[in-house]
């Protein structure tokens, strides 16, 4: 069994799909799809930068998940490989859980597109920009992570907001609050902790204006029918159900990002090979969550083609 996965913000660079571009109509047509939804050229912007706009979150999570759906409709349209034929399930991280709802058919590419920017300008606005910040903690389980959270927070806001594999956990909250953790992780049994370069706390309760902004958004714009279940980043448990689907959008902008425990749910249920859509990011996370499960990323036309090929 394969789970098709989708990488979350900070998988962005610049020339991030030109090559599939150049060698492919279909992805041409995703990235000129998603400009037009947007009314701008964000392909262009992933092509050749500045960098600088491109990691902006409203430009970012589109563009992160165009990629991603360029492989995977590439993939689908010119070899065959189609998800609900050879995926058992999908799953992504934060904004890559979006990627997997389009691709799994719940979402238009559109409108996905559309809901991205959306997420993206409400997570920007919903802190004012240096009252928040997110920091990695290296060398940390998620006990260790949430009694220095709990530890570091004094009054202030300081959560878990990825658990991304048995070694690595990134909190979110107010400014001080992550510095605090930062200045305390060693004497809580952690190697490291890293401030991240992100312009917004994502994944904690200072979201909760972003999160009301995505449930009117989701209410206006529903998932529909998933072609194959999808593991829920806020559950880390298989959903079929869009309504139920469409209310965990809306807890995730301020929930935990349990992708740990979704990677596990997902080999207990008998996935065997991870495929990574659009980015390498997500299969070092599941290789260090369980040494025995494979993985395959498919980011350039030739990684597409030998891909095809194993599993025609």
């Amino acid at each position: 069994m394969k789970a098709f996965i989708f990488p979350g913000q900070g998988s962005q660079k610049i020339g991030m799909g030109a090559d599939l571009a150049d060698a492919s109509a279909i992805a041409r047509e995703v990235f000129e799809e998603v400009d037009e939804a947007l009314s701008q050229k964000i392909s262009a912007l992933m092509r050749e930068g500045p960098e600088s706009e491109l990691t902006l979150t409203a430009n970012a999570q589109p563009a992160i998940m165009a990629n991603a759906i360029a492989t995977q409709r590439v993939l689908a349209k010119e070899f065959g490989i189609e998800l609900a034929n050879h995926a058992a399930c999908v799953a992504g991280h934060s904004l890559g859980e979006y990627t997997a709802l389009c691709a799994a058919g719940a979402f238009s590419l559109t409108d996905t597109a559309k809901l991205l920017r959306l997420r993206g300008i409400a997570m920007q606005d919903a802190v004012p920009i240096g009252e928040g910040a997110m920091a990695a903690l290296l060398g940390a389980d998620i006990d260790k992570a949430t009694a220095l959270a709990e530890a570091a927070a004094q009054g202030q806001i300081c959560e878990v907001a990825n658990d991304n594999d048995p070694g690595q956990v990134v909190l979110s909250g107010h400014a001080e609050a992550i510095e605090r953790a930062i200045e305390m992780a060693k004497d809580h049994g952690i190697k490291r902790g890293v401030r991240l370069p992100v312009s917004a706390p994502f994944h904690c309760s200072l979201m909760q204006p972003a999160a009301n902004r995505m449930k009117i958004a989701l209410e206006r714009t529903p998932p529909g029918d998933l072609a194959v279940p999808i593991y829920a980043n806020v559950t880390a448990a298989k959903v079929t159900d869009p309504a139920e689907e469409q209310a965990l959008l809306v807890d995730q902008i301020t929930g935990r990002v349990r992708w740990r425990e979704s990677v596990l749910a997902m080999r207990a249920d008998g996935v065997e090979q991870f495929v990574e859509i659009g980015g390498k990011v997500l299969s070092p996370m599941v290789t260090r969550t369980d040494k025995d499960a494979a993985t395959v990323s498919l980011v350039t036309m030739e990684d597409i083609e030998a891909f095809a090929k194993e599993n025609a």
